[in-house]
C-alpha cells in the first residue's frame, strides 16, 4: 500500500522507524532540529505547465505534515525541552493547525470521543421514531441496519485506543498550549502578511502569540536587493499588524532563543553574542 499511494513518511506518526534516539540525541548535542521540505511535484501540485501553481503553498503544506504528526505522535510531550522550527512557509498555517487542535480535541479527545459512542444509541427507540414518523424507504433502511447498528460497539478497526491524543497525554485545553505553543517555532517570509496573525491575540486561542522568526530568504528569487529585507518586514508595524514588540521578537528574539536555548554557545563569537546573552540571562 506505501508503495502503491506514494507513502511519506512524516517522522513523528505511523512510521516504521523509531526517531525518538534522533530527538534524544539532538537533546543532548543541544540542537533545534529545523525541516525544510516541500510537497511540489506530488499531490496535487503536478502542473507540468505552472510554476506558481505548484509552489504556492507547498512548503506551508509539508510543515503542516511533519508539525502534526510531531504534536499527535507525543513528540513534544515526550520531550518537553526540545524545540522544532520549520523553515519558510511562514505561521498563517501554523495558526490554523492550533485551532484545528484545539476544536478536534474538544470533539474527539477522549472526554468528546463519550459523545459519538454506537452504544449512546437505542436502536429500538430509533426504530419506534421511524416507524411512526417516517416514509416506507426510510423504514426500510433504518430496519435493515439495525442490527449492524446495535452491534457496532466493537467495530473500531482493531484500533486500541481510539483518542487520537493519547499519546500527548492530555488532560485539559491549557495542555495543547505548551505542548504546541512552546515546542514549535516558525520561520516566515519578510513580505508575508500573514506574519501578523502569528502575533495576533485575539485570534490565537490561548491569547499570546506563536513563536514566528523571520527568515530573510537571500539568495533566493524573491529577494532582489538584500538591504530590503528587514524594511519590508517592518511594513507590517508601518501597518499596524505589529507592535515594534512583536518585530524585536520576530527578528531577534525568537531566533535567538530558538537556537541559543539548546546552545547557549551558538552565537558565540558573532556581533550579536552579547545582546544573545543578556536576553538569556
Amino acid at each position: 500500500l506505501a508503495l502503491r499511494f506514494g507513502w511519506r513518511d512524516v517522522l513523528g506518526l505511523d512510521s516504521a522507524f523509531d526517531y525518538d534516539p534522533v530527538w534524544q540525541h539532538c537533546v543532548e548535542i543541544g540542537v533545534s532540529p529545523t525541516f525544510h521540505s516541500g510537497t511540489r511535484r506530488f499531490g496535487l501540485r503536478t502542473s507540468p505547465s505552472n510554476f506558481v501553481y505548484n509552489h504556492i503553498g507547498h512548503f506551508a503544506a509539508a510543515g503542516e505534515a511533519v508539525c502534526k504528526a510531531l504534536f499527535l505522535g507525543g513528540v513534544t510531550k515526550r520531550f518537553p525541552s526540545l524545540k522544532f522550527g520549520f523553515l519558510e512557509g511562514g505561521a498563517g498555517w501554523a495558526c490554523q493547525l492550533l485551532v484545528d487542535l484545539v476544536e478536534h480535541w474538544e470533539k474527539r479527545g477522549r472526554e468528546g470521543l463519550e459523545a459519538t459512542r454506537p452504544t449512546n444509541l437505542d436502536v429500538d427507540e430509533l426504530l419506534d421514531l421511524v416507524r411512526k414518523h417516517g416514509d416506507d424507504d426510510l423504514i426500510s433502511a433504518v430496519e435493515a441496519g439495525a442490527d449492524r447498528m446495535a452491534a457496532s460497539d466493537g467495530r473500531t478497526g482493531g484500533i486500541d485506543d481510539l483518542d487520537d491524543f493519547h499519546r500527548c497525554a492530555i488532560d485539559t485545553k491549557a495542555d495543547l498550549d505548551e505542548l504546541f505553543l512552546d515546542r514549535f517555532w516558525f520561520g516566515c517570509e519578510a513580505d508575508d502578511r500573514m506574519n501578523g496573525v502569528a502575533f495576533s491575540r485575539d485570534h490565537n486561542p490561548y491569547g499570546r502569540p506563536l513563536r514566528a522568526m523571520l527568515g530573510s530568504d537571500i539568495g533566493h528569487f524573491d529577494v532582489e536587493h538584500m538591504n530590503e529585507v528587514l524594511p519590508e518586514a517592518h511594513e507590517l508595524v508601518e501597518a499596524g499588524l505589529m507592535t515594534d514588540a512583536d518585530f524585536r521578537d520576530f527578528v531577534f528574539t525568537n531566533p535567538a532563543r530558538f537556537w541559543a536555548e539548546a546552545n547557549p554557545n551558538f552565537f558565540a563569537g558573532t556581533a550579536v553574542e552579547s545582546a544573545v546573552a543578556e536576553l538569556l540571562d
